[in-house]
């Protein structure tokens, strides 16, 4: 079935959501609010949008958030919120990545859900202290790995846990991109800038930008857990101070072994996600940049192509599509997908209750499992390509 925009928001309201970060001359944050409104079920209403108080008002006023609800600090927002009637029930944290425990605590302390940008942290620690207080207080945590949320992924998570292609053997995970390939950091360019800045983006530059994507991604799929790891991390780029090229040799817990490449210096690509699994029975191949085709080959069989509104396709793929077949759905949709799914699991704790079983979304867990991924890629490659045991 298709998601009925707008329905669940008739019956209880739309959830009332606060931002933290995305302001003026921020990408990610754009994203998160058109995310938030394509199912209908959120509102902004509040917001702590730059670091800056001054541009932070500005920002809220561009976006039409009340003067009274738009804050100068999160710390400020957190408080306020959480003494209103009608405060926010869940924030959006679209910061630079050292910002995004600080802010958490604060609004889980406050009673409030939290929506989190990937990675969940810049250290292992400070990952086990958000599982540890997530647990105590009991409110939702989603960590948006958006890729997660296409329709074909589901289709290929589902086909997996099936058994469609019986044992897996093989994972392979690319994730390539040629934007950082000159030193654009130096230039003014504020994405670039702080995720190359060890400060604000933590011990990893590309493999926490880009590869923890792949690594989550080959984790849903799949649902393997990994059990060691070699990493070459490279900074080809003179001067800067964090990996741009990340080559990393996996083996999974039961046997499974695999690869990861992702990469910010490959010139000629532009967001070139991958997931190739194979199994003792079939194989499986997803390219991001052509997000409503699943190529499936049975051993010994023709390749198929599988597409989101097809023939093959699984109530998995259905329940997260929203347009007809043949209509592209990509980037912003599965975004919405992670949005429209925290708002499933929202709805059902202001009702005292658990989201339906069919609710998928990545947990703090997933965050804390990403980070120490970051972590032992950067051992294993401050080693020499030693391999590092996940822990």
């Amino acid at each position: 079935m298709t998601i009925e925009a707008g329905k669940e928001a008739s019956d209880h309201g739309r959830i009332r959501l606060g931002m933290v970060g995305g302001g003026q001359g921020a990408f990610i944050g754009a994203v998160h609010r058109i995310a938030a409104r394509i199912d209908d079920q959120f509102e902004l209403v509040a917001g702590a949008l730059a670091s800056d108080p001054a541009r932070a008002k500005a920002s809220a006023k561009e976006l039409g958030i009340a003067d009274d609800r738009a804050y100068g600090s999160f710390e400020e927002m957190a408080k306020a919120e959480a003494a209103r009637a009608d405060g926010i029930e869940a924030v959006s944290i679209v910061t630079p990545n050292h910002m995004h425990s600080p802010v958490a605590k604060a609004f889980l302390n406050a009673g409030i859900h939290v929506i989190c940008d990937k990675p969940l942290t810049t250290t292992v620690a400070e990952a086990e202290e958000l599982v540890t207080l997530v647990r105590g207080t009991g409110k939702i945590f989603v960590v948006t790995h958006n890729y997660t949320g296409y329709p074909m992924v589901r289709q290929a998570r589902a086909m997996v846990a099936n058994g469609d292609l019986g044992d897996i053997r093989l994972v392979q995970a690319e994730y390539l991109q040629d934007w950082l390939t000159e030193r654009l950091e130096v230039s003014g360019q504020k994405q670039a800038a702080w995720r190359t800045d060890p400060a604000r983006s933590g011990l990893g530059g590309c493999i926490g930008d880009i590869g923890t994507h792949a690594y989550h991604l080959a984790c849903f799929v799949t649902g393997l857990e990994l059990d060691k790891l070699l990493a070459q991390l490279s900074t080809f780029v003179e001067g800067r101070r964090l990996d741009d090229d990340v080559q990393i040799l996996l083996k999974w817990k039961g046997g499974a072994k695999g690869m990861l490449w992702a990469s910010q210096v490959a010139v000629g690509n532009e967001n070139g996600l991958t997931l190739r699994i194979y199994g003792s029975k079939a194989g499986l191949e997803w390219a991001q940049e052509n997000p409503n085709q699943l190529w499936f080959t049975p051993y010994g069989r023709p390749k198929q192509l599988l597409t989101r509104g097809g023939a093959g396709a699984f109530s998995e793929a259905g329940r997260v599509t929203r347009i007809p077949s043949g209509h592209p759905e990509g980037y912003l949709e599965g975004f919405a997908t992670i949005y429209a799914e925290a708002a499933r699991a929202i709805r059902a704790a202001r009702a005292g209750e658990k989201p339906d079983r069919e609710v998928i979304f990545p947990t703090v867990e997933d965050g804390l499992s990403g980070m120490k991924f970051i972590d032992a890629a950067v051992k294993s490659s401050e080693r020499g390509g030693a391999w590092i045991q996940m822990t």
